[in-house]
């Protein structure tokens, strides 16, 4: 079982109040939302000091003859926290050969990743998916043996969250009953983090640039420490009931039918 996608599904679900009357201290921190940083396989080694303060690593392979061999060095130099492997495109032996540098998950697209993929269960799968998918294939993704969803972001300088995103991220959130996932900027403000923890986003995916301050990350998991977010409120949805009719009305209820035929 992948790590990261334990620490995704233990975030989705609320703990346990404790019974009696007793105060109970939590035995460990209350996970917080995960940050994960992106980095591009070509400056990878300038890059991989600016993941500092982040939960995971995930490398976006462009050359897939010499990505096992990058991740399992980065891997090596940044033991501390989980990496995965992001494909733009997928072949069973390629997946192979990157699982043998010990990586913990995967991000595949939806559109050009073969479904070979799903015959390894050593590897978390995250499968990232157009912001424009039909609510009808969205519940389908429930069905399908993947771990998370990633909703695919716009990678342009210069991007902001706008409501239009925040709409986006709540709407993934009521369909799906699986950890999700979205692309931010690494400009994202503390209203924004509040904001996107509360329409129900579990791990925040950060591009790591040239250029970009290199603590940047480890500020923003200090932002995130110091939140006090709310209880996860992604899976408390609505279901739907069936109507009843009182007996004052002069109809009896679903039960009492059922009483009357045994």
């Amino acid at each position: 079982m992948s790590k990261f996608i334990d620490k995704l599904n233990r975030l989705s679900r609320a703990e346990p109040l404790p019974m009696g009357f007793r105060a109970v201290q939590p035995t460990s921190p209350r996970l917080k939302i995960q940050l994960v940083a992106s980095l591009p396989q070509e400056s990878v080694e300038s890059l991989t000091d600016s993941v500092t303060g982040a939960d995971a690593g995930l490398l976006s392979i462009s050359k897939l003859s010499s990505a096992a061999k990058t991740l399992n060095k980065i891997a090596q130099g940044h033991s501390d926290i989980l990496w995965g492997g992001r494909l733009e495109s997928s072949r069973l032996v390629d997946v192979e050969q990157i699982l043998k540098a010990g990586c913990d998950f995967i991000v595949f697209p939806a559109t050009s990743t073969s479904l070979a993929i799903a015959e390894n269960d050593e590897v978390g799968k995250i499968l990232e998916v157009e912001a424009s998918l039909s609510e009808g294939l969205l519940r389908a993704v429930n069905e399908l043996p993947v771990d998370a969803v990633l909703i695919a972001g716009e990678q342009e300088e210069g991007r902001f969250l706008s409501w239009q995103h925040l709409m986006l991220f709540r709407r993934f959130a009521d369909l799906l009953t699986k950890p999700l996932l979205a692309s931010i900027p690494s400009t994202v403000t503390v209203a924004e983090l509040q904001a996107l923890w509360a329409a129900g986003v579990e791990g925040l995916v950060v591009e790591v640039t040239v250029g970009q301050p290199q603590d940047r990350l480890k500020e923003l998991r200090q932002v995130i420490d110091k939140l006090a977010f709310p209880s996860p409120r992604r899976h408390d949805k609505a279901e739907p009931r069936l109507s009843r009719i009182s007996r004052e009305q002069g109809m009896t209820t679903i039960e009492e039918e059922e009483e009357d035929e045994e």
